[in-house]
């Protein structure tokens, strides 16, 4: 059942502590997500006041909802998906023009994104050009590709938290990537005219 982090085995401690009315146990499940629930709520919502609320929500309802956690997913899918609810609720009631902010998106590090252009660049060019490109992404693709690349959740469990079947999950990955490629090929051109590459 652990992964390579134990990360599945700790939480379900941590969960069956909470239930009993441990909060500290709960705190732990908070630290170990709250990172990774913000980052989500900025692919999607771009505003950090917005992002935070979000975070500070999902928990809430996570909280109150965590007796019916089944187990059936992960319990990091299980988080993702309120996350996405919870977003997808702010987008539908606050429609119109929230204040745009830059995410601080982390180095993809795990998956070959762009393997061309990651054989070519210094890491910190890399990420300096990962984050424009992601900014110019739409806020859905922005996260799939967050899900998938950064926090590494197989496309079964992407399609579960965002309500879509496994093969659109991966024929939306699949453009996202390619979207993200095309914003980011001019900028590799650049880099490579002017002699860094």
């Amino acid at each position: 059942m652990g992964t390579k982090h134990g990360r599945p085995y700790k939480d379900q401690q941590d969960i069956e502590r909470t239930l009993k009315g441990d909060m500290k146990a709960f705190s732990l499940l908070v630290d170990r997500y709250k990172h990774m629930v913000y980052t989500l709520a900025m692919r999607m919502l771009r505003n950090r006041e917005l992002a935070e609320e979000v975070s500070q929500d999902t928990f809430i309802k996570a909280y109150r909802a965590l007796a019916g956690f089944s187990g059936k997913s992960a319990f990091s899918t299980w988080l993702y998906k309120i996350a996405y609810n919870q977003c997808l609720d702010y987008l539908k009631k606050r429609q119109g023009s929230p204040e745009m902010m830059s995410p601080d998106p982390e180095i993809l590090k795990h998956r070959s994104l762009v393997p061309e252009v990651e054989s070519k660049m210094e890491s910190d060019d890399l990420k300096a050009m990962v984050r424009q490109g992601m900014d110019a992404l739409s806020p859905d693709d922005s996260l799939i590709i967050t899900l998938y690349y950064l926090e590494e959740q197989s496309l079964d469990e992407i399609s579960h938290i965002m309500g879509i079947s496994t093969n659109t999950a991966k024929v939306r990955l699949h453009r996202s990537r390619q979207r993200l490629a095309e914003i980011m090929k001019p900028k590799v051109g650049y880099y490579k005219t002017h002699g860094y590459g």
